[in-house]
């Protein structure tokens, strides 16, 4: 018996310094990596560096005219502790979220634990404050050699943008929008800084630079700031027309992102499930007792930015099972004998068994299915969650919502309920909101009072001045501010993750993760189908119809949603994977170091509309997706 303690003792040993080495080692090529992108000339290796926009734009006269506010996105700005657990000493007005690797390591559970907000009222626990990061300095770089606003401040900077002229508008990203306000005053304080920066300026509107969640976020601003209080700014009717002379979104999340409902249902995006697939044996040590992941999950559950970035509009948007807005290309069509079915918040290209004839092309339709079997069926040959709808409401009474820790979503699922919903190829409208109330009710329940994701019928009905439709293009108006023009860019041609292959969890784990991401569903190199994530050509990030939808049709000319006709224009990026880790300097570069932010035809864009161009002056549209027939699928009252 001591010599099997002893052996278990070794083992226990052995695992630990094994995942200390690993850690080691993925440290020290990060920082080499990053020295080397730091100082080491980038035609060292012969790689052609592309002139700054800044540099050029400056040498032909162009200066800067308008005001600047950039709205940074959900992660990318960062926060600091400002009261915390005893476990957190030391770390007063330190970062807790942007370059915080050494925290991680050093107290992973507490530094989750800080991260976490209330799971009843979204707010802060007791106890525990965290405040956004105020300045530039926010979102400039994520992290050493992970830029994010970095390069585009720096071009500013080129053409005269300086403290008096240019702001970051930072805000507690894990909140609700209206929480911004409630705790923080944000909004408040965004009004006023835009007030501000019109009357120092001489009177020149601000051109507004929101990116990814910013943009709906600023889409909230919208409406609260020209509300009358208690609920909304008091601005008035006219102020975003007094105000803003532009609004130029940077992959925009107008409809929601794929990733949001991953999130809810096993916090692993394309990232996650990549290194989960190369090191499972790490990601699923039982650390400390708890298994990585979802430790993580329960954190990621308490933020309600997450609800906010769910896809908006239902069936209408993004189709079912016999229709979608895109259509399969022929090598899209060949691969209608896939294995796996898949969970869909987007769309993509269906399978069919074996036998089954159909006759017109297959849609990329389908939302929320589970385990393997043949994806995307036909909606008639399905069941769905409404003859199991009453099964499941009563059983989900029973579960345990009771937690001793109330900051995290703590509902532990029967495990004779999980293969329940698995079991079923498919949901589709409300029974999507139906699983997301059975996997977390508490989250779930918050989601109501902050956010609502449908279309709406009569945008006049007294119902849409509340804040909970404020963010979504498809329940709010724009204001009236007929000069105030509004821009949709975003990269094209990068693989974009739009949909999951999940499973149900062993019965003996994961209380919490009721249906992981299944890292065994890979269809090899060259397929769609990666470390169970389906990937599309996109901006990386966001779905080109989240992004591009609202410019191209929603609010293109004068439609109920932009009652007074204000012009919208698209601009798309192509981007390309890098072919070195220098290359992250030159600036036609993916997201993982520059991000699309970096781009250099979107940092030229952004550059002459501040100095004063038009949409027309830039050259209007710019497309190379098919965003427009896509847009033109979608019947969508107008």
């Amino acid at each position: 018996m001591e010599k099997k303690m002893q052996s278990k003792v070794k083992e226990g040993k052995d695992c630990i310094d094994y995942c200390c080495w690993l850690i080691g080692c993925v440290c020290t090529v990060w920082w080499l990596f990053s020295f080397l992108y730091q100082f080491l000339p980038a035609t060292l290796i012969g790689f052609e560096v592309v002139e700054s926009p800044g540099l050029r734009l400056d040498r032909e006269g162009v200066k800067g005219l308008h005001p600047v506010v950039l709205v940074p996105g959900i992660v990318t700005a960062g926060l600091e502790l400002w009261e915390g657990r005893p476990c957190a000493d030391g770390l007063f007005r330190k970062p807790l979220w942007g370059a915080t690797l050494p925290q991680i390591l050093k107290r992973p559970l507490c530094w989750l634990e800080h991260l976490s907000l209330h799971n009843e009222t979204g707010l802060d626990p007791p106890g525990i404050r965290v405040r956004a990061v105020p300045g530039l300095v926010a979102a400039d770089d994520f992290a050493s050699g992970y830029h994010v606003w970095a390069v585009l401040i720096e071009n500013l900077a080129r053409i005269g943008y300086e403290g008096k002229n240019l702001h970051m508008a930072t805000y507690d990203w894990r909140l609700s929008f209206q929480n911004t306000e409630i705790r923080d005053q944000a909004l408040s304080r965004l009004k006023s800084i835009i007030e501000l920066m019109f009357v120092t300026n001489g009177y020149k509107k601000v051109v507004v630079v929101p990116q990814s969640m910013g943009a709906i976020y600023f889409l909230h601003f919208l409406k609260w700031v020209e509300a009358p209080p208690p609920m909304g700014g008091g601005g008035g009717p006219g102020w975003c027309e007094k105000h803003i002379k532009a609004i130029m979104n940077i992959n925009p999340a107008f409809l929601g992102v794929p990733k949001a409902v991953s999130n809810i249902f096993s916090a692993e995006g394309s990232d996650a499930a990549f290194f989960r697939a190369v090191t499972s044996g790490i990601l699923n040590f039982d650390y400390l007792g708890l298994q990585t992941v979802e430790h993580v999950l329960r954190a990621c559950r308490t933020w309600d930015s997450i609800i906010s970035l769910m896809p908006k509009g239902g069936e209408t948007i993004w189709g079912d099972l016999d229709w979608c807005p895109k259509e399969c290309n022929k090598s899209e069509k060949r691969e209608h004998m896939k294995k796996h079915f898949v969970y869909n918040s987007t769309y993509k290209c269906g399978d069919m068994p074996k036998g089954l004839h159909v006759k017109e092309h297959m849609k990329y339709g389908g939302i929320n299915s589970f385990g393997k079997a043949v994806s995307e069926l036909l909606a008639s040959l399905l069941t769905t969650l409404d003859s199991e709808s009453e099964e499941i409401s009563s059983e989900h009474s029973t579960f345990n919502l009771s937690c001793e820790d109330d900051r995290t979503e703590c509902n532990e699922i029967h495990r004779e309920s999980i293969p329940k919903v698995a079991k079923r190829k498919a949901s589709k409208g409300r029974t999507d909101l139906d699983l997301y109330n059975f996997v977390a009710p508490k989250m779930m329940k918050r989601a109501e009072v902050h956010f609502s994701h449908g279309i709406a019928e009569n945008l006049d009905d007294s119902e849409y001045t509340h804040y909970k439709y404020w963010s979504n293009p498809l329940e709010t108006m724009l204001p009236d501010a007929p000069n105030m023009e509004i821009y949709c860019l975003y990269g094209v041609e990068i693989p974009t993750e739009k949909s999951h292959v999940h499973k149900p969890s062993p019965p003996d784990k994961y209380k919490h993760i009721p249906f992981p991401n299944n890292s065994s569903a890979d269809e090899g190199n060259g397929s769609k189908l990666q470390n169970d994530v389906y990937l599309v050509g996109d901006d990386e990030r966001v779905n080109i119809l989240s992004s591009g939808f609202m410019c191209a049709k929603g609010w293109r000319r004068r439609t109920r949603f932009n009652p007074s006709g204000m012009a919208t224009y698209i601009r798309e990026y192509q981007l390309r994977q890098r072919s070195s880790v220098l290359e992250g300097r030159g600036l036609e570069s993916r997201s993982r170091v520059n991000n699309i932010i970096g781009n250099t035809a979107l940092i030229q864009d952004v550059l002459r509309v501040a100095a004063g161009a038009a949409g027309a002056n830039i050259g209007g549209d710019r497309i190379f997706s098919d965003i427009m027939r896509i847009s033109e699928r979608i019947n969508l009252r107008l």
